[in-house]
């Protein structure tokens, strides 16, 4: 999936993934990821989600990754916040009091560049990206954040039934990708009303990955 599948979407405003309040699933588990006010979390390919101000207004910062600098530009306005924008490496960066947004190619995000995350939301991001591309960004995300915990939201349905994004990523896929560095919770499975875009019937879940480093 090349990055201008991505640039077209949003140029064409073809961002039925945008949702248009703070994610139910993130409002309802969001204390199990055991944070305190202050700390910071990672949303890669964060998109002009909602979500980021939901959680500066609850007293965290954010940090965020996203190919499209149009979304950024409309997240940043969406806050009513002028950022200041620098280039560092071969992202862009867009920053202001509580929040970074890297704009870009997320495996060109290095951790250095990112600096240090309590934990990362996985709204969707690996449920964007075709088998290959997840394999890469499974293994760059937990690099790039020090194996931080994870709440992460998947859809599973039958993909012969529909094209992705978003795609299938089942219990097996997500233990493939995360397993060996995090214990793996699933905290809620629902059914997606009306079908994954109204296609066919699909079931959303979020998880808990807690690192295991951590916990060690």
């Amino acid at each position: 999936m090349e990055h201008e599948f991505w640039h077209d979407k949003w140029r064409r405003n073809e961002i039925g993934f945008h949702n248009r309040e703070a994610h139910p699933l993130l409002v309802e588990h969001f204390a199990r990821l055991g944070l305190e006010q202050g700390d910071r979390l990672f949303l890669p390919l964060c998109g002009k989600t909602l979500d980021i101000g939901w959680l500066l207004e609850r007293g965290y910062a954010v940090a965020g990754a996203e190919l499209s600098e149009m979304a950024v530009i409309q997240l940043f306005e969406q806050l009513g916040i002028d950022p200041q924008v620098d280039k560092t490496g071969d992202l862009k960066r867009y920053s202001a009091p509580d929040i970074d947004i890297f704009v870009g190619d997320i495996l060109h995000l290095t951790r250095e560049v990112l600096g240090p995350v309590a934990a990362v939301y996985d709204r969707a991001a690996l449920v964007a990206l075709p088998l290959e591309m997840r394999r890469r960004y499974a293994e760059h995300l937990v690099q790039v954040t020090g194996s931080a915990p994870q709440l992460l939201i998947t859809f599973e349905y039958d993909q012969e039934k529909m094209p992705g994004p978003p795609f299938c990523v089942n219990d097996e896929e997500v233990a493939e990708h995360y397993a060996a560095s995090y214990t793996l919770n699933l905290l809620q499975t629902v059914d997606v009303e009306g079908g994954l875009k109204g296609k066919c019937p699909a079931e959303e879940k979020i998880w808990l990955l807690e690192s295991k480093s951590l916990v060690a």
